[in-house]
């Protein structure tokens, strides 16, 4: 290689990088959106309007602008983001489906997160939780069971979509206690909620952060919680190995993530910037009282985390025998 050939490579890589910096040193200088793949009012609308909300204390300035783009459990959003231009305007707040499941579920995903997106962090995780309409008749989660199995077939198990961590989770239930049901899937976990509240289905696993206000009201009642312990958010609440069914212990969690390529300094300016959003104490106390907890992770840390998450969903819809769409 010629000393003007390296020249030339040592100038660029000086460009790039002051250009970067110049980049980062006017960021954000136009509204920052964050796409939610679900409806309104479920785990990951929450989190992002949470992070919305205290964005700017990183980003001086910043315009924040949440977007929910539902549909096909996640994957119309994951498809917009990973066609989106990366240059720290668009972000997305994703389950733990949009991220990790629908790589299992879908032969044709228009969208592959560990190839298409700068994976920022891990926001926050809680597990599910068995919920039921007021005047279903099954109280615990052994008179569920007995029920089911009394009622072969006749059992509705609400979700948040085709191939979500709770439409998976009550598959696993089902297989578990050699019972059959229902899925009826939803755009999103807070539309599941409004039939299973209006009793047009009967039983859900949701995400216990996004249930609790409702259970807390009374217009829901709680069977049991996908945890390896009883959540101090409802302490009377048994686990599902406490209730009779061992082995099943399910986190449900959503993550931050921006389209593949962000100019280096304005990956680290975002990723600082969303992790101390988490981490502020109104939004930590916000989610302790729901039964969130915050993960706020490295990107390393994420993309192994992911890699991890992938495979043993994947292994779950193999055994299940799920059809990938």
């Amino acid at each position: 290689m010629t000393i003007r050939v390296i020249s030339r490579i040592c100038a660029w890589a000086v460009f790039a990088c002051i250009s970067s910096i110049a980049l980062a040193q006017g960021y954000p200088s136009k509204p920052i959106k964050i796409l939610v793949p679900f409806t309104a009012g479920g785990s990951s609308d929450m989190v992002a309007r949470a992070i919305a909300a205290k964005l700017g204390e990183g980003l001086p300035g910043a315009i924040v602008i949440v977007e929910n783009k539902p549909g096909a459990n996640g994957a119309i959003a994951g498809e917009m983001l990973a066609k989106s231009t990366a240059d720290g305007y668009t972000i997305m707040v994703g389950s733990i489906g949009t991220f990790s499941i629908n790589v299992a579920m879908f032969k044709n995903l228009p969208y592959q997160p560990l190839r298409d997106y700068d994976l920022i962090t891990v926001a926050v995780r809680n597990p599910n939780i068995l919920i039921a309409n007021p005047k279903f008749p099954a109280n615990t989660l052994g008179e569920l069971i007995a029920y089911m199995k009394a009622n072969a077939g006749k059992t509705s198990f609400a979700s948040s979509g085709s191939g979500s961590s709770d439409h998976l989770s009550a598959e696993l239930l089902l297989q578990r206690t050699g019972t059959s049901g229902i899925q009826v899937p939803y755009k999103g976990g807070s539309a599941a909620m409004t039939d299973l509240i209006g009793g047009a289905v009967d039983v859900s696993f949701q995400n216990l952060g996004a249930a609790s206000g409702h259970v807390k009201g009374g217009r829901l009642k709680a069977l049991a919680v996908t945890s390896g312990k009883r959540s101090p958010v409802f302490p009377d609440v048994p686990t599902m190995a406490e209730a009779g069914v061992s082995g099943f212990e399910v986190y449900s969690w959503q993550a931050v993530a921006a389209p593949k390529g962000l100019p280096k300094e304005i990956y680290k300016k975002l990723h600082a910037a969303v992790v101390g959003a988490l981490r502020s104490p109104e939004t930590k106390a916000r989610f302790d009282a729901q039964g969130f907890d915050v993960v706020a992770n490295t990107p390393e840390e994420f993309t192994e985390f992911l890699r991890e998450e992938t495979a043993r969903w994947k292994q779950v819809v193999d055994t299940a025998g799920i059809k990938p769409d």
